[in-house]
């Protein structure tokens, strides 16, 4: 594993354990840690985060996240003692909620499609066997 990695998951961990448990703002409380990413030369470090809530919600929980990366940043670098922390941006990660609508298109589609009979079912069986 690269270093950038291992910086990366040991940074995931910490601000895990500092948002969770360190930061006393109630707009963080539904804020999940998802992924860190750290860019080649250790400087920046991008943390993926997703919120539960209403976009709203979401807005004001990466504002308060934004005004809390210095203090992350101080207490990643007493955490992990480091010659030098790497600045810290908080990043909504769409993924999950990308997933959650791919898979509902999905089930619309599954319910718009008409089911196949079974006689179509067995007279390609039959097609394909004849074939060979």
């Amino acid at each position: 594993m690269r270093r950038p990695e291992k910086l990366a998951e040991l940074i995931r961990e910490e601000v895990i354990q500092i948002v969770g448990y360190e930061l006393e703002d109630p707009r963080v409380d539904l804020v999940t840690v998802t992924d860190v990413r750290v860019t080649d030369n250790l400087r920046d470090a991008r943390v993926y985060v997703t919120v539960e809530g209403t976009e709203e919600e979401r807005a004001t929980a990466l504002k308060a996240l934004l005004h809390a990366a210095p203090y992350v940043r101080r207490q990643l670098g007493m955490a992990l003692n480091l010659r030098f922390t790497p600045d810290i941006h908080f990043v909504r990660d769409t993924v999950e909620e990308s997933a959650v609508r791919v898979e509902a298109l999905l089930a619309k589609l599954q319910q718009e499609r008409p089911p196949e009979s079974p006689t179509e079912k067995t007279g390609d069986a039959e097609e394909r066997t004849s074939d060979e």
